[in-house]
């Protein structure tokens, strides 16, 4: 399996990355297992599906799953089976009340008539592609967790802020997806804390903390190229600021004078005056 190269850590980590991304995504893409399973996605799916027969197979579950950012959601059996039901109710209101922008897009993309599944040769085509993505960033993760986040809010800030939906709605999307969320809290320095308030508090702090440290006052305008980059790019440094003051901490100084050598009285007079 193609392990993404990810050099470094931080900003300099993200350029490179980003520099790299077509040309190690495509490397990724032909790693046998990822190849296997994208073959398996259209073979499955070069006619109609049984919903039933999509449920328990798994393999299929968690492909189709991965492709909408979803990948390890597919022991939700029970859960996907409601919101498959419910997209095809025209009256149903399941899925706004969810307000999950995965999701929906998950439910949409599968086009369910009489009991079965439908993708054109186009929708089938986007989704293999965009399970090579969100693979390709799971495997980022493994490597450098922030590289994962700040792919992921890169790809998917636009389907939570660029809907035309209300301030509202939008901040609850976004507290209730967790890697966009934890990216946001990391570049606008909140502590997460603020998750035990209640939910329409934490809201009001996340909305008032964007606009204070980055200027954004309207939730829309998360989707613009260059606030996704700003982003992206405070995440990344208030991170190395969190590091470099965790390895600055008293404990950590009182370690290396200690292995400069103090003497007894030097290491009590030391450890007296951090208490």
């Amino acid at each position: 399996m193609f392990q993404p190269v990810i050099p470094l850590s931080g900003s300099g980590g993200w350029k490179f990355l980003e520099a790299t991304y077509d040309r190690q995504l495509e490397s990724y893409s032909k790693s046998p297992q990822v190849r296997l399973d994208r073959d398996y996605l259209v073979d499955k799916f070069s006619e109609p599906v049984a919903v039933e027969s999509f449920l328990d197979d798994r393999r299929l579950l968690r492909v189709v799953l991965t492709s909408f950012d979803l990948g390890g959601e597919e022991w939700k059996r029970g859960f996907i089976d409601k919101v498959l039901e419910e997209s095809t109710d025209p009256e149903s209101t399941f899925l706004a009340r969810l307000n999950n922008s995965k999701y929906t897009a998950f439910a949409k993309a599968l086009d369910i008539v009489d009991g079965k599944i439908s993708l054109s040769p186009g929708a089938l085509s986007r989704m293999a592609e965009d399970f090579e993505a969100k693979s390709f960033q799971a495997a980022v993760g493994e490597v450098d967790d922030n590289m994962r986040l700040s792919l992921n809010y890169k790809s998917g800030i636009g389907a939570i802020a660029g809907t035309g939906a209300s301030e509202t709605t939008i901040l609850y999307r976004i507290l209730g997806d967790v890697p966009t969320r934890t990216l946001l809290e990391g570049a606008t320095n909140l502590p997460t804390d603020i998750r035990k308030l209640p939910l329409e508090r934490q809201a009001v702090i996340l909305k008032e903390r964007l606009q204070s440290t980055l200027g954004i006052r309207e939730m829309s305008e998360l989707t613009a190229p260059e606030n996704v980059e700003q982003v992206i790019q405070r995440f990344h440094a208030m991170s190395a600021i969190s590091q470099n003051a965790s390895s600055y901490s008293p404990a950590s100084a009182a370690l290396t004078l200690l292995s400069n050598g103090l003497g007894s009285q030097g290491s009590q007079n030391l450890f007296l005056s951090l208490l």
